[in-house]
């Protein structure tokens, strides 16, 4: 095999973790059978293309688990059965995470529709509404000209402009939302306007419109006076906004809002939201799972197969259980496989990627999650991983969000799906974890 730096280089960035493959792409690998048998398309593809009404779903998971890949090939399905799809990413350009109200997810909403279906509707009755807000809004770094001498395109530019400085000007963020919230129900009846406009209109061989808003669940959670967070605000006390665009519609949810005391509302105002749980690289018993982790070696291996075909990730290792335990402290989380597996290939000179190597890449991630974990939060990360189940409190919802606490979920002997959860593998061998679960569970 090959030793040189640019092999190697073509081997590393092939493991890029921050790239979601796009429908298709020879890289995909079907997991659903170590997820606990979940399917995109059949448990929200066939909500949209059975309901006679326009349906609103969640769609959560731990961030880095693939969910942007499910989507786009939720996306294909959907295209190949008739339905007009509008995706995004909100995070890229429309939202900061670490700061974002509802308001923001709706002026993304708006421009990703107005700038995709231009051509199949008027825009006036949107341009009418930005016009109509034009004095309260020109000052916020938009433009000085009268509204009037703006060409069509330029106007419909401004609700661009508008997401794009609610995103990188946080001085200015405050203040749009304090112009446009007390007109969010006029906007979403011009919205709607167009909407349906442009369903009317659409490309040949399409009769539905679907718009999924993806990355929303990695909008960091807010604690509130009322011990309430921003999650709650946006997708609990605006979901009757939320849900009121005419078309089908997607939103990803953070996992973490899934366990608050207000699940059972999320569930009545949403339906089911489908889960994608980590790849199951080991059972409840904390025995290692030979499924779950031929199946994380399987996405290793197609990644490689796009540089060479005969090349082969088992012989890329010094050992095979070098290799199996690069992937057992992944979790089955597809990024941190991805991240591991670009550690190791960076503390490598020549292949094979040696034992060595694994252990730095393991020790310099086991580092972030150190630093991730409260003085207090120890205790119940020992209580996770001897129960395998986790409580209902803001603490272990934290932990959820950060990825401390993993879901996995699989099918049982009367084919139902079980749900149970994990520290991250990772966690186990710091030492703070070691020193909780001993004095908790001595023994």
């Amino acid at each position: 095999m090959t030793q040189d730096f640019a092999f190697l280089k073509r081997i590393y960035n092939a493991f890029d973790p921050f790239r979601p493959l796009p429908a298709g792409d020879p890289a995909y690998v079907d997991c659903t059978e170590v997820r606990g048998d979940g399917d995109i398309l059949v448990e929200v593809g066939k909500e949209i293309l059975l309901s006679d009404r326009m349906t609103s779903q969640l769609y959560a998971g731990h961030r880095g688990a693939g969910k942007s890949t499910e989507l786009l090939r939720l996306q294909q399905f959907l295209n190949e059965q008739g339905c007009f799809v509008v995706y995004f990413p909100a995070d890229e350009e429309d939202i900061d995470p670490e700061d974002a109200q509802y308001t923001d997810i709706l002026l993304a909403c708006t421009r990703h529709l107005l700038e995709r279906l231009k051509d199949s509707a008027s825009p006036a009755s949107l341009l009418n509404w930005l016009n109509e807000r034009w004095q309260d809004l020109k000052d916020l770094a938009l433009t000085q000209v009268s509204f009037e001498k703006l060409t069509i395109e330029a106007k419909i530019s401004q609700f661009a402009k508008l997401t794009a400085n609610l995103r990188t000007e946080p001085s200015q963020r405050q203040k749009i939302r304090e112009r446009v919230n007390p007109h969010t129900i006029t906007l979403i009846a011009a919205l709607n306007e167009f909407i349906q406009d442009a369903k009317k209109n659409l490309p040949s061989g399409y009769s539905q419109l679907v718009l999924i808003a993806d990355n929303l669940d990695r909008i960091v959670p807010i604690p509130q006076e009322d011990g309430r967070t921003n999650h709650d605000q946006i997708f609990l006390d605006r979901s009757e906004q939320l849900q009121a665009l005419d078309c089908h519609l997607i939103y990803t949810v953070p996992i973490s809002l899934l366990y608050s005391n207000r699940a059972a509302d999320l569930a009545n105002i949403y339906g089911n939201t489908q889960v994608l749980p980590m790849i199951m690289v080991q059972t409840p018993d904390n025995q290692l799972y030979e499924r779950g982790i031929n199946k994380v070696i399987e996405i290793l291996q197609k990644r490689l197969s796009l540089i060479d075909s005969s090349l082969s990730v088992v012989n890329m290792f010094e050992q095979r259980e070098a290799l199996e335990g690069l992937c057992l402290m992944s979790g089955g989380h597809v990024r941190n496989l991805l991240l591991l597996m670009k550690e190791a290939i960076k503390y490598t000179n020549t292949l094979p990627i040696t034992i060595r190597a694994v252990q730095r890449s393991i020790s310099e991630l086991r580092n972030t999650y150190r630093n991730t974990v409260f003085a207090n939060e120890w205790d119940a990360l020992a209580t996770v991983y001897h129960s395998k189940k986790i409580e209902n409190d803001p603490l272990y919802r934290g932990l959820l969000f950060n990825r401390c606490i993993l879901e996995y979920r699989y099918l049982n002997k009367q084919e139902e799906s079980e749900v149970w959860y994990d520290i991250h593998p990772l966690i186990k061998g710091i030492q703070e974890f070691q020193d909780a679960f001993n004095r908790l569970y001595p023994a």
